[in-house]
């Protein structure tokens, strides 16, 4: 693997594992703000046990939706998966986790997604994706737009749904994961007071359902991978 110019940039990191083993399929997450994993239980058609945990969320409310997604995928065909629905009722980030899993549950070996994204240089980000090591797909953006390449230049970052779907399913993965890791990154831009009252977050994800939201507490621990020496997943106990 040739090194970036983006490991050098103070920026957002961060890795998914996917772990597949015969009857079983573990998925993780290590970003600035999150640190959790999925693991599934399967018997070669449908998931006959599912189990989440969060090491780390950024808000008191989190943890609820453990067992929310454990009861919703449990007993769910694998390639049905994508087909649940209602994600905006769970934790965002672990029903991603659950459809990235089954997606790769019977591959033969483990798979580690890379995303990095560098804090604004004279008001673009640079962003990139690796799949074990190697670059899927990089762009620049602004104000959450892209500049470069000059085929996307002027796209959302939250309207790409139609030209994801013209890319190869393995292609898809890899740019969906870039996509919204690039959203995230964007609030480190963002102080942690202006972020911190779910109330005023549109209702997305399980703690920003209205009466949860009104619950939700902060947590603020955030950790920059950019500034340390190991890498996000390097010190966790995923299940498996």
């Amino acid at each position: 693997m040739k090194k970036s110019h983006l490991d050098d940039l103070p920026g957002f990191r961060r890795r998914f594992r996917v772990t597949p083993k015969p009857g079983s399929v573990s998925c993780a997450v290590e970003d600035d703000y999150h640190c959790m994993s999925v693991l599934i239980r399967h018997d070669g058609d449908q998931a006959t046990a599912v189990q989440a945990q969060m090491h780390r969320a950024p808000w008191t409310t989190c943890p609820g939706a453990e067992l929310k997604l454990c009861e919703a995928f449990s007993g769910v065909a694998l390639a049905k998966f994508t087909q649940l629905g209602h994600k905006s009722r769970h934790c965002t980030h672990l029903y991603d986790l659950a459809i990235l899993a089954a997606e790769h549950a019977f591959d033969e070996q483990p798979t580690v997604y890379d995303i990095l994204v560098s804090d604004p240089i004279e008001g673009w980000r640079h962003a990139e994706i690796r799949r074990d090591g190697e670059k899927q797909m990089s762009w620049a953006e602004s104000g959450l737009k892209i500049i470069e390449p000059d085929e996307l230049a002027g796209m959302s970052l939250f309207a790409m749904k139609g030209w994801i779907g013209s890319l190869d399913p393995s292609m898809q993965v890899s740019v969906k994961l870039l996509q919204w890791g690039n959203i995230l990154a964007s609030g480190r831009s963002i102080p942690l007071e202006q972020q911190s009252d779910a109330t005023r977050m549109p209702p997305n994800c399980y703690t920003f359902q209205p009466k949860r939201a009104m619950q939700a507490r902060r947590v603020g621990e955030v950790h920059d991978f950019s500034q340390l020496a190991e890498k996000p997943l390097d010190r966790i106990s995923i299940l498996e």
